[in-house]
């Protein structure tokens, strides 16, 4: 049975949704024939909507693949929990359930437990969907993400860096998380609920709500918000400029332990790719 939520996302929501899941699904090869998913559900807008979209993909057969529907509860309210359950009934998601301690365990950490939070979550999921015979796990992160996270790194991490749309794991062999809803903006999945009459949970970490107001994400969101006043474009650009970078005209730049300055190669005149530098 499809329902009207799942309906929209190809219908009035096919060109901001559907088109750009499936694009992001080709364009970066995160679903390929013979794959197992699990498909990691949080509670929140993001990873039912996700959840939606790679069930729809299922059912087209464009792609053969498997798909298991996750969700972990890593110390949730009874309320967060019965609304995530109500959610997942209503948009007729077979979703299997998993209790953990994760929140208690990430609160007693005295310096960073958001951090140990996300790596322990991360680890549980890997874990689980492995033990499932799943060799990916599908996360709802979206194109704001991405966008925040390359801001996030320059101004707060002095650093050039994006969040991937796939990574292997480094602990768990053979593998790779994925994020299907890469080029999806989140406004276009905001719409999409409130034009479906669907509610969902937040974070649901007492911790994060009371630091939200305050962190770093959200004065990027309204660093963002301001820029977009004058510039539209602006996040595309700065998407755009993680696939656009020209080795040749940064100070430096390292893959893995291997690093490489300018200098290292300047008096030659040449480059490490053997083209003539950039002259005035």
């Amino acid at each position: 049975m499809i329902n009207q939520a799942e309906e929209s996302i190809c219908q009035e929501f096919g060109r901001k949704i559907w088109t750009k899941f499936r694009r992001g699904v080709r364009d970066y090869r995160l679903i390929k024939e013979g794959d197992k998913v699990a498909v990691c559900i949080s509670g929140g807008k993001d990873s039912l909507l996700m959840a939606l979209c790679i069930r729809r993909l299922q059912r087209n057969g464009e792609i053969p693949f498997e798909a298991e529907y996750i969700a972990m509860n890593p110390g949730y309210s009874r309320e967060n929990l019965e609304k995530i359950k109500e959610n997942c009934k209503l948009l007729d998601l077979p979703v299997s359930f998993y209790d953990t301690n994760i929140f208690n365990s990430a609160e007693k950490s005295p310096k960073n437990p958001c951090f140990l939070c996300s790596r322990l979550r991360r680890g549980w999921l890997y874990k689980q969907a492995q033990a499932m015979g799943c060799n990916k796990i599908a996360l709802g992160h979206h194109f704001d993400d991405v966008i925040e996270t390359i801001l996030m790194g320059m101004l707060y991490g002095s650093q050039m860096q994006t969040m991937m749309p796939k990574l292997h794991s480094e602990n768990y062999s053979g593998m790779e998380l994925v994020r299907p809803l890469y080029l999806v903006r989140e406004g276009d999945i905001v719409d999409w609920a409130e034009a479906n009459g669907l509610t969902f949970i937040g974070c649901a970490c007492a911790m994060s709500e009371k630091s939200e107001k305050g962190s770093k994400r959200a004065e990027i969101k309204a660093l963002l918000a301001q820029l977009r006043q004058t510039n539209p474009a602006v996040d595309m650009n700065i998407f755009r400029s993680a696939e656009n970078v020209n080795l040749q005209t940064l100070i430096s730049y390292h893959i893995g332990e291997n690093r490489h300055h300018f200098l290292d190669d300047y008096e030659e005149g040449m480059t490490i790719r053997g083209t003539k530098n950039l002259s005035c």
